[in-house]
C-alpha cells in the first residue's frame, strides 16, 4: 500500500481501545465523535470525578454513553482503588460490559489522585482478575521521576507483574518510548500496548511549543517517535490502537497549569494513516511495511483479538473510507450553548474526509 499516492481506502471500523470521553456537558460534546472519527468500538476509561469503581457506575456510565452513540459498542473499565475487591472483579467479570481495570499510579496524570501508592497491595485483585480474565490497564509511569524517564523507570514493574501472573492480560497503555516498546516485545502474549495518534506524529519540542500537544505520557525523542511507528506496522500484533484523547475545556489547556491531553476523537483514523504517510516520506518505514491487513490489525483487529471481542463490521459489513479531500480539522469544537470550548490536536491541518459504508 503506498500511502504517500493515497487517494482513497476502505477500511474495517476502528477500535479505539483507550480514550476518555469525561462526563456531565463534556461527554455530550465529544461522545459523539467516536464515530466521525471511524470508531464503532470504544474502550472507555474511568478516571472521572468520582472515579468509575463499582460496576453499578459502570453500568450507568455505560447507559449514558449508548444513548449518545447508540452505534457504538462501548467497553467499560474500573479505576483500581482499595474498594476494588476480588469480589468486585467477580462481579464486573460478569457485567458484561467491563473488560478491564486501570492502574494509575497517584498523581501521574488528570484524575490520579485517587490512585495507586502500593501496587503489592493489589495482588489478590490481580490474582481475581487473572481468574476472570480481564484486563489490566496500566498507565505505564513512575510517580515523582523526571517526566521524560518516567516510562522507562516503570519497566521492571511490568516485567515483575507478567512474572507474578503470566496469565494475566496486560497492556501497556499509551506507550511512549522505544524503552517501552522493547519491554513488550520481550514479554509473552498476554502483554500488549496501545500506541496513540499524537504519539505517532511528537516529540518533546512540540509540547514545549504549544499547550494543546502537552499530554501525559509527554512525547519523548524523535528515537522514540520512530519506534513507535515501527511497532505500529510490524505485524506482531502486540501494538494497538488507542488514542487516548483526552478533552478538556480550552481554558484549562491556555493557563499556567496547563492540563495534560490531547483531543483528536474525531479525527483518529485519518490521523494514523497521515503519521504513517509522512513516516514513509521520512524514509523511516516504508510502503512494503504497509499492508492494508497491516493497517487493519493496527486499527482494528489486533486490539478485538486480544479483547476477545467480536468485530461489528464482519457481520453488519459497515465499513469506513477514506478518500484525499479538502478537509481541515476546526480550530475548535464548541457545546451548544456555548460554554464548553474544546481545541482538537492539529487544528486547522488538512486530513483525509472519512465516511462510513454499508456493504450490501
Amino acid at each position: 500500500m503506498d500511502l504517500t499516492t493515497l487517494e482513497k481506502v476502505e477500511l474495517r471500523a476502528t477500535a479505539d481501545l483507550h480514550c476518555h470521553l469525561r462526563q456531565d456537558a463534556m461527554m455530550h460534546l465529544v461522545t459523539p465523535y467516536i464515530e466521525k472519527g471511524g470508531c464503532d468500538t470504544a474502550l472507555v476509561m474511568p478516571n472521572l470525578q468520582p472515579p468509575i469503581t463499582q460496576v453499578s457506575q459502570a453500568l450507568a456510565y455505560y447507559q449514558a454513553l449508548s444513548q449518545i452513540a447508540p452505534g457504538v459498542k462501548f467497553l467499560m473499565t474500573l479505576y483500581l482503588h482499595p474498594t476494588v475487591t476480588p469480589d468486585v472483579i467477580a462481579a464486573a467479570a460478569q457485567s458484561s460490559i467491563i473488560y478491564g481495570v486501570k492502574l494509575y499510579p497517584a498523581g501521574v496524570t488528570t484524575n490520579s489522585q485517587d490512585g495507586v501508592l502500593d501496587i503489592e497491595q493489589y495482588y489478590p485483585v490481580f490474582e481475581a482478575m487473572q481468574a476472570h480474565d480481564l484486563v489490566l490497564n496500566l498507565h505505564g509511569e513512575t510517580p515523582d521521576v523526571e517526566v521524560l524517564k518516567a516510562e522507562a523507570a516503570f519497566v521492571p514493574t511490568l516485567h515483575k507483574l507478567h512474572a507474578v501472573f503470566p496469565r494475566l492480560r496486560i497492556i501497556l497503555e499509551h506507550v511512549s518510548t522505544a524503552k517501552g516498546v522493547e519491554a513488550v516485545l520481550q514479554c509473552g502474549p498476554t502483554v500488549a500496548a496501545t500506541i496513540t495518534a499524537h504519539h505517532l506524529f511528537m516529540t518533546t519540542e512540540n509540547a514545549e511549543q504549544d499547550v494543546h500537544c502537552f499530554c501525559k505520557p509527554i512525547a519523548k525523542t524523535l528515537e522514540d517517535r520512530k519506534a513507535l511507528l515501527r511497532a505500529a506496522v510490524d505485524g506482531s500484533g502486540k501494538f494497538f490502537f488507542g488514542s487516548d484523547s483526552a478533552p478538556h475545556p480550552v481554558q484549562s489547556k491556555e493557563q499556567t497549569n496547563t492540563a495534560a491531553g490531547c483531543f483528536t476523537q474525531g479525527w483518529v483514523t485519518v490521523l494514523v494513516v497521515d503519521a504513517l504517510r509522512q513516516a514513509v516520506e521520512m524514509g523511516w518505514i516504508s510502503n512494503h511495511d504497509i499492508a492494508q491487513k497491516t493497517l487493519e490489525g493496527f486499527l482494528s483487529t489486533y486490539g478485538r483479538e486480544f479483547y476477545k471481542i467480536a468485530d461489528p463490521s464482519d457481520s453488519s459489513k459497515r465499513r469506513i473510507q477514506l478518500e484525499k479531500s479538502d478537509e481541515i480539522i476546526p480550530k475548535s469544537i464548541v457545546s451548544s450553548d456555548g460554554k464548553i470550548e474544546v481545541v482538537p490536536y492539529r487544528r486547522g491541518e488538512r486530513v483525509m474526509s472519512l465516511s462510513w459504508i454499508d456493504k450490501p
